[in-house]
């Protein structure tokens, strides 16, 4: 609260003239402050803090001893240095591999619209084609939002969707990987697999379509 001091005042002995009596403030600070720290909890405890985002992703178990099963509707990418992306489908088979099988080609494509997304589109027509069935049904009211969702998971978990496999050299960047999680996402492409070591074959061959 504020104060007002006074100050005597008037003249000096008999006949002196009288002053004017002089006043000074004081201002008290404190209900100030409380309010400052009442005003600082409040706002501490309303605010909303940022929530971190997560993405799922799929991490390979050990694989079993022994032969491994043919990988199907699968599409591997390789990444690498200068935002490069390599891909083969199916199985890898090296040239004069024991199984007689055509040695793999590497096919190359970008990030771009017509690269990457394109590719990821037509690979994964079935599950795109079966969702947009859905997001209709979702659209028309004829079909809730959880189920749509439960369903359009299943699709993408269903074997005839692809499952793509994300490998990267030791050139490759990080961002480039995260670009590819989001584009196979957005592509509605549910089983992600990245954390997989290149192979010896798949390094060697990388490295003749790189030209290192």
């Amino acid at each position: 609260m504020a104060e007002i001091a006074e100050s005597g005042g008037g003249g000096h002995g008999k006949g002196g003239k009288k002053r004017a009596k002089k006043q000074s403030t004081r201002v008290d600070m404190t209900p100030m402050v409380d309010l400052a720290f009442l005003l600082l909890t409040f706002f501490v405890l309303t605010s909303t803090f940022s929530k971190p985002k997560s993405m799922e992703l799929s991490l390979p178990a050990e694989p079993p001893p022994g032969p491994q099963p043919e990988l199907k509707n699968g599409v591997t990418f390789l990444l690498t240095k200068d935002d490069k992306i390599f891909y083969y489908a199916g199985e890898f088979y090296a040239a004069d591999n024991p199984k007689g099988k055509p040695a793999t080609e590497l096919k190359e494509t970008n990030f771009s619209s017509e690269g990457l997304h394109k590719l990821l589109m037509e690979q994964n027509k079935w599950a795109n084609d079966e969702i947009d069935k859905l997001a209709a049904q979702n659209k028309a009211k004829t079909l809730a939002d959880t189920t749509f969702k439960r369903m359009a998971s299943d699709v993408t978990g269903n074997t005839l969707a692809i499952t793509a496999l994300i490998k990267t050299d030791d050139q490759a960047t990080y961002r480039n990987a995260i670009d590819m999680l989001d584009e196979l996402k957005i592509c509605n492409v549910g089983k992600r697999v990245l954390g997989v070591e290149m192979m010896a074959s798949e390094y060697a061959l990388l490295q003749t379509k790189i030209g290192k």
